[in-house]
This record gives C-alpha cells, sequence and structure tokens, in this order.
C-alpha cells in the first residue's frame, strides 16, 4: 500500500466555472519534527488534521512537560528531519534526523533524543504521541525579536505574557492544521524591507506555497479572508486566519543569516502577519502545478482591521 492510498475520493462539488483563479502549487513542504528543517516533496496528503507527516515528532523538555522550538532553540533549525519510509493514514514510516556535525539517528531510535540534547546542551526527549493539551515554552524578552511586544499583541505586555504558546488540540502544531503562503506576499515583504535583507519563503516554513504571480504590489492573503480555496479540483480550505509571526522567521538556518529587520518590516506593514492559517473543509491529494482557485467573497482586510482571534495566530 502506498503513501496516499487512504486519500479521500471524489471531488468538492464547486459550480463549473465559477471562482477566481489565484495561482498554482509551487512547492509544498513536509516538517517531520517540530521547528526542524523540513523538506520538499511533490505531492502531499491533506486531512482535517493537516498534512500526513507534517510535525509528528516534537522535542519535550522533561522538566517542566513543554515542547521545545525554534523560539528558544534556534540551533533545531541546524537539523534536517526526512522521511526514509513515508508515512500513510495507519502507519507513521521512519524519519531520519540529520544533526548539524553530519550526524544521522533515526526518530524511533533509543539515542536520538541523547543526540538532539548533546547539540542543544539541554535534555530533551523526542516524542511523537502528542498530548492533548500541549504548550511550547518561549522566552518573553526574544519571542518577537527586537519588536516590542505591545507591536504584535497589543494586550500584552512583557510582564503580562504567557511564558508560553498554547498548541493546537491533541497536536504538535501552533495553531492551524494548514499554512499557506503565496509568493507574492514574499516579494511584497522584501521590496518593503528594502531589498537589504534575504527575505524567502524557507523562513516562513510554508506547507503549501502558491505561485501568484509577478505582482508584488500587496499580501495577497488577505484577499482570501472569508473565502475559500479550492487546490486541484479536490482539497478545499477556509476559514483563513493571518498568521502572527515570531523571532523564527528572523534566525539563521543554510545560508540564511540571522536578521531581525524580516520580523521588524512584518510587524510595520503588516501588524505582524504573514500568510494564512486554513482549515480543510475537504480533504485529499495536493500535487505541485495543481491550481488554487478563490471562491466566495475573498474580503480583502489587512489584520490590523481583522478583530479578535483571527488577527492574532503565530507560526513555527
Amino acid at each position: 500500500m502506498g503513501p496516499f492510498d487512504h486519500a479521500a475520493p471524489g471531488s468538492w462539488d464547486a459550480q463549473p466555472g465559477t471562482g477566481k483563479k489565484v495561482g498554482s502549487v509551487a512547492e509544498l513542504w513536509r516538517y517531520p519534527v517540530k521547528s526542524m528543517r523540513g523538506g520538499t516533496v511533490s505531492q502531499l496528503l491533506i486531512t482535517d488534521r493537516g498534512s500526513v507527516g507534517d510535525r509528528a515528532w516534537a522535542l519535550r523538555d522533561p522538566t517542566n512537560g513543554r515542547i521545545a522550538s525554534a523560539k528558544r532553540f534556534p540551533q533545531l533549525l541546524e537539523f534536517r528531519a526526512t522521511y526514509e519510509v513515508e508515512p500513510t493514514m495507519t502507519t507513521s514510516g521512519r524519519v531520519r534526523i540529520e544533526a548539524p556535525d553530519g550526524q544521522s539517528v533515526y526518530a524511533d531510535e533509543p539515542g536520538a533524543s541523547e543526540l538532539i540534547s548533546s547539540h542543544l546542551g539541554r535534555r530533551l526527549r523526542l516524542e511523537n504521541q502528542p498530548r492533548v493539551d500541549e504548550k511550547t515554552g518561549i522566552d518573553r524578552r526574544t519571542v518577537f525579536g527586537d519588536v516590542p511586544v505591545s507591536e504584535m499583541k497589543p494586550d500584552w505586555t512583557p510582564e503580562t505574557m504567557p511564558d508560553y504558546f498554547q498548541l493546537k488540540t491533541g497536536t504538535f502544531f501552533e495553531i492551524g492544521a494548514v499554512y499557506l503562503l503565496g509568493s507574492g506576499s514574499v516579494g511584497h515583504l522584501r521590496e518593503l524591507q528594502g531589498g537589504t535583507a534575504l527575505i524567502d519563503r524557507r523562513r516562513f516554513r510554508p506547507n503549501i506555497y502558491i505561485d501568484t504571480g509577478p505582482a508584488t504590489d500587496r499580501f495577497v492573503e488577505d484577499e482570501w479572508i472569508g473565502g475559500t480555496l479550492e487546490v486541484g479540483g479536490t482539497v478545499v480550505l477556509d476559514q483563513f486566519q493571518p498568521t502572527l509571526w515570531c523571532v523564527t522567521s528572523t534566525l539563521a538556518q543554510e545560508e540564511l543569516p540571522r536578521d531581525r529587520s524580516v520580523l521588524r518590516t512584518t510587524a510595520q506593514y503588516h501588524s505582524g502577519c504573514l500568510g494564512v492559517y486554513a482549515s480543510v473543509q475537504h480533504p485529499g491529494l495536493v500535487k505541485v502545478g495543481h491550481q488554487v482557485v478563490l471562491h466566495g467573497p475573498g474580503v480583502a482586510q489587512p489584520p490590523s482591521r481583522v478583530s479578535g482571534r483571527a488577527a492574532r495566530r503565530r507560526r513555527s
């Protein structure tokens, strides 16, 4: 049985000829271990719990029970995790982790936690069974880089904000099941910054990276709020929520240097948000090259004008 044999049959029943094409799937990304680098794949099976195999593993701090992330352990981005055996709806596959010094270990091997901990200088435990209630620890002083907390979360101060972020129930995800990012938004942010920073889509860890065309004059995902996206005629995503970013977007990874101006620019021009989380209305298989079509109102509101919880989500 192949990794995608359990994809839901059929397609979403959209009205023929309706909707507006907003782009096509340029890249599909999967991150087997939370906060480690992942890689691109040619197809992803999307379920209501996210893409199969994404954030399947995470590191837990046994001293407080919280999930470790790059927010507090930026060295995690020096590791890369890939599937040597593909996961399915019924099997977990096998994850290979490459350490910064070239050593490698399988996630299910007894020595995996020790190898990772030795590089991080902190004893952590690699797990693949999330609890119902999961939290990821943060450092209040650094979680938003050098951007004041009040610019990112107006109702918080450094003294009153929690020292953790709540994760999605029963998962290692931050909030949403799937994270989407348009190429136009990355280009727009790059122009707003002035071109001195290496603003790259990898900094934002998308699941579905959409080629939205050459225009770089706006944050394209704002137009999706209130609508639904049909991907490949099968998968339907809705309930879009602007994604509030944190220090992770500024950290060094591969050839990208640490650069705090990335988050400063995002905060200055878009309330700290880039890309959107989405809920899965109809699951299915997404492939690179699939067309992405917008249905519904597509209300174009910047996050600063979206009230309540919808404007305050985060990503790691």
